[in-house]
């Protein structure tokens, strides 16, 4: 993907968005969705030329563009002289490869994209073997079928390489390997998460975990609750490590209070299956709080994939949504008269300290209630 110059005089790629507005998108709003496109790639710092939208009524198995589309699509790289093209939806392997020739230029879809942000957005150790572990899956679905390059039969002699071994199947065992490697130091980090783990259950002190669909306003509301400062940006995916903070409420402890790596739809399934040993934690939660961006016109769309992502991670826990952004919705009542169907719940603005006083006055009111069942099992 184009990276930004270190130079004037640094070539500068040819970079083609390309929206799509696909017949299996449940969202009521698409251009919220472009918008959300838009920033995925300005957040990957990738300088683009132009974009267009194109809206399909089918998938084509072999290209994924409809054959009109297509020539549409032929048309426009070739006039604007497109080097690349960035697509706003996950494709296959084979679509990827015969989008490639039929356009002739590279081409990233969404998957790609994401995990290009998510690389550069972790800082941890942890946070970079999960993404470098996402990012590996992905590049061995992209071995098959490269043609002559990666089938010749040219296997060296030895124990780890056959005769007749393909290139392919080198560089898949290479993979693999490295995969194994990563999940090793991610389990060592795993087993330090488990012991301080049971030293929490231990002591009976109550675990809260911010979630929710991507730059809802977790961070800030960790840093308004908290007064801590882990980096809270105006951008998708700003922090992927999960920061944890002891949670005080009226002056007394109440339980720590954890953020968590945000969501997307679809969220490339490497990397739920790579952050699998970090979002364990939410199986431990005594509360899930669940951050909605309410001035985002597609806010229950996000609810839906956050529900979703949990299913899949059968994780169910007793949640709270937490409706924020408010100070930024132009139509307060057209909004707030469906979120009745979400309970509890709490409306507030985080960037303000009095804007979050409905949700510590939640908190304060749970955490108490929690201390007092605690007591009564006890007895």
């Amino acid at each position: 993907m184009a990276r930004k110059p270190e130079s004037v005089e640094a070539y500068l790629p040819n970079v083609l968005l390309v929206g799509i507005n696909a017949p299996y998108h449940t969202f009521s709003n698409n251009d919220s969705y472009m918008q959300e496109f838009v920033s995925l790639v300005k957040t990957s710092n990738t300088p683009y030329k132009d974009m267009i939208v194109m809206k399909l009524r089918d998938i084509d198995n072999r290209y994924f563009l409809t054959k009109g589309k297509l020539e549409e699509l032929q048309r426009i790289v070739e006039e604007q002289d497109i080097d690349e093209v960035i697509l706003s939806e996950a494709i296959t392997p084979q679509q990827e490869r015969n989008l490639t020739d039929a356009l002739h230029c590279k081409i990233f879809d969404r998957t790609r994209l994401i995990l290009d942000i998510f690389e550069k957005a972790a800082h941890s150790a942890e946070g970079k073997a999960q993404v470098e572990i996402a990012k590996l899956q992905h590049l061995k679905t992209r071995l098959t079928g490269k043609g002559i390059d990666l089938s010749q039969q040219q296997g060296g002699i030895g124990v780890n390489a056959g005769p007749g071994e393909t290139l392919k199947e080198r560089e898949t065992r290479h993979i693999e390997l490295l995969i194994l490697r990563l999940r090793r130091q991610i389990e060592r980090v795993r087993k330090t998460r488990e012991e301080q783990r049971k030293r929490r259950l231990i002591n009976k002190i109550p675990l809260l975990c911010l979630i929710g669909y991507t730059n809802a306003g977790k961070s800030t509301i960790l840093n308004g609750l908290t007064k801590s400062s882990v980096l809270a940006e105006d951008k998708l995916f700003a922090t992927l490590d999960t920061t944890t903070r002891e949670l005080y409420l009226s002056g007394q402890k109440k339980g720590l209070l954890s953020d968590t790596v945000g969501f997307i739809q679809q969220l490339p399934p490497q990397l739920i299956e790579a952050f699998k040993s970090t979002l364990d934690e939410l199986h431990y939660a005594d509360l899930l709080i669940q951050v909605v961006d309410v001035s985002d016109e597609n806010w229950e769309n996000h609810i839906h994939v956050v529900h979703n992502i949990l299913r899949d991670l059968d994780i169910h826990k007793e949640m709270l949504y937490v409706f924020n952004k408010v100070d930024k919705v132009e139509n307060y009542e057209a909004v707030t008269r469906y979120l009745f169907r979400y309970d509890p719940h709490v409306i507030i603005s985080a960037n303000s300290k009095d804007g979050l006083e409905p949700l510590r006055h939640f908190l304060d009111s749970w955490a108490s209630e929690k201390l007092q069942s605690t007591q009564v099992k006890s007895q």
